[in-house]
């Protein structure tokens, strides 16, 4: 059979084109690919009702399994176990500072926390018992859970010291004691005496504890209620304490140099091989008598020891055989050297009273006092409080009287301080030992005095 042309339009009549124009080529191949993308990429509703119909024969699939096949639940080790549902008991903190008048059972009924938990505290140790003797200004701190249980108590006696009870158990607790060591440095004041040492050292920047600190050192050398005069002087070397940078207070006096009536003394704090300090000259003799000259800190006499006194209550010549020194109530009186009470009581004259025997052949007597410290029989040391200031008995106002006999004889306390013997020296196998201790702190105080003193001499008219 044969073809025929169509000779206007180049097309094969009965066939295929023999030539198709190239555009419409490429638009059929176009075509073509889009219809072939369309077959093989699903739409986005497609593929959901795939995915939907996977999962379904998936859980299909599993429950048979697990129904075919009948076995126990899976135990994870804590490894593998899932962090789902934890819960972390929250622990409250609350600091309460104690003030005068509270007790323990006060503060934990302001911390709310049962009189049962400070039982079981209390009853926890020995060391737990010196809660009950708390001091107003320090501070405790209570850790309690959520259903008020107390977990733990710190108490802060100070910047540097803090007591810390921690539950254990049940009905235990820990003790711990934490201290904080603070920074020391050395530190230099010097002043001239113009009407008192109180107001000469506040003067200086020196607190009253390390004016009485000084007043101690030379206590039976110089009577700072007789022997002080205008223009007497002092240097001494001390620690000053810091705490993260801030100063919280002083530490011992290093070395001190004290000039009265135109006589200096000089004395060097000494730790000795027990681990004892106490102050000694510079060649190593003890600051110490066996009696110090006062027994209380710097007051005022009001009457000297005079056999032939007339009395201020009955107006008639009778011996004061001792020294009155006028102090506020109150005041703590001191032994002024180690012995033993022989006597601890209360008389009409006297009022109360407490007399001390010191080896064998001294006795000192206290009267007037407000409250007695020691009993008849106990061992007392020097500077131990034995009572404090009052006017009991036949007194006209607060004071103490105070007496000193030697071998039953009335002695004048002001004087007779001087007469006796000194309070052993350093011994000669710790001399090297306190030749190196102490000679680098006499130097230092050597380089401050220098230029300090020329100042008090240009100062003085």
């Amino acid at each position: 059979m044969q073809n025929h042309r169509n000779s206007s339009t180049g097309l094969r009549i009965g066939g295929l084109p023999k030539h198709f124009p190239r555009v419409h080529a490429m638009m059929a191949g176009v075509a073509a690919f889009v219809l072939m993308l369309a077959v093989l990429i699903p739409s986005p509703e497609t593929s959901s009702k795939r995915t939907s119909l996977a999962v379904k024969l998936s859980e299909v699939t599993s429950n048979d399994n697990a129904k075919a096949e009948a076995k126990p639940a899976l135990t994870y080790t804590p490894a593998e176990t899932p962090l789902l549902n934890v819960s972390v008991e929250a622990v409250k903190s609350l600091s309460l500072e104690v003030r005068n008048g509270d007790t323990l059972s006060d503060l934990f009924q302001r911390a709310k926390v049962s009189a049962k938990e400070m039982y079981q505290l209390l009853g926890s140790g020995k060391e737990a018992k010196q809660l009950a003797r708390l001091t107003p200004g320090e501070e405790l701190t209570f850790q309690m859970n959520n259903d008020g249980q107390l977990q733990s108590l710190k108490l802060q006696r100070d910047r540097l010291n803090q007591v810390e009870f921690t539950r254990t158990n049940a009905d235990k607790f820990e003790h711990a004691l934490i201290t904080r060591e603070p920074d020391s440095h050395p530190a230099y004041r010097q002043a001239q005496i113009d009407s008192s040492l109180f107001l000469a050292g506040s003067d200086a920047g020196l607190s009253d504890s390390l004016i009485m600190e000084m007043a101690d050192v030379f206590s039976s050398d110089i009577d700072f209620a007789l022997d002080i005069r205008k223009g007497d002087h002092f240097s001494v070397m001390f620690e000053e304490q810091f705490l993260d940078g801030e100063k919280i207070g002083n530490g011992p006096i290093l070395a001190v140099s004290f000039t009265n009536q135109g006589r200096t003394y000089s004395a060097v704090r000494y730790v000795d091989n027990s681990g004892d300090a106490n102050y000694y000259t510079p060649e190593g003799k003890s600051m110490r008598k066996a009696f110090i000259r006062t027994p209380l800190d710097i007051v005022r006499i009001s009457s000297h020891f005079n056999p032939s006194r007339l009395h201020p209550v009955f107006k008639s010549r009778r011996p004061h055989n001792g020294t009155d020194y006028a102090a506020p109530r109150g005041t703590p009186v001191y032994s002024t050297g180690d012995g033993r009470v022989i006597a601890s009581g209360y008389s009409k004259p006297n009022g109360n009273y407490v007399f001390i025997q010191h080896g064998e052949r001294y006795v000192t007597r206290y009267l007037h006092l407000t409250k007695r410290k020691v009993k008849k029989g106990q061992r007392v040391k020097q500077r131990q409080v034995i009572g404090t200031v009052g006017s009991t008995g036949y007194a006209t106002g607060p004071h103490l009287h105070y007496e000193f006999l030697v071998d039953g004889r009335h002695r004048n306390p002001a004087t007779i301080v001087r007469k006796l013997p000194k309070a052993k020296s350093v011994p000669a196998s710790e001399m090297i030992r306190f030749k190196n201790q102490t000679q680098p702190l006499l130097a230092k105080l050597e380089n401050f005095q220098g230029p300090a003193l020329a100042q008090l001499d240009e100062d003085s008219p």
